[in-house]
């Protein structure tokens, strides 16, 4: 019963994945990320995003409930992504783990760290 007694829950993962062309599609990441949040009863506050030279990127989400932010490494094939969503209303845990599971899934990745931290 950890996450009734939490804050919140926080996924941090490194993935690695050998579909470079997702890692270098910001736009497109950002989409699925609007459709996917779209089905959680989350809301967007703000989006802002960088690409880089390599085209790689860096975004970060915030929402009402918290945030969620990606970084790629095209080069090595991996990015690093996190999401945190509070309990201020209610328990949030199932969403950031389904948050968390279709990201892998978006990027038909492999994961190398996968972290979770009650707040």
């Amino acid at each position: 019963m950890e996450s009734l007694t939490s804050k919140g829950l926080h996924i941090l993962l490194t993935l690695e994945t050998e579909s470079e062309a997702l890692l270098i599609d910001g736009d497109g990441f950002l989409a699925f990320t609007r459709d996917m949040l779209a089905t959680k009863d989350v809301e967007i506050v703000g989006i802002t995003s960088h690409i880089f030279e390599n085209n790689s990127f860096t975004s970060a989400v915030c929402l009402k409930e918290s945030h969620l932010c990606i970084h790629t490494w095209p080069e090595f094939k991996q990015l690093t992504f996190d999401v945190f969503l509070c309990n201020y209303l209610q328990d949030n845990t199932e969403k950031v783990e389904k948050i968390a599971d279709e990201v892998i899934e978006y990027f038909k990745a492999k994961t190398i760290q996968k972290h979770k931290i009650y707040r």
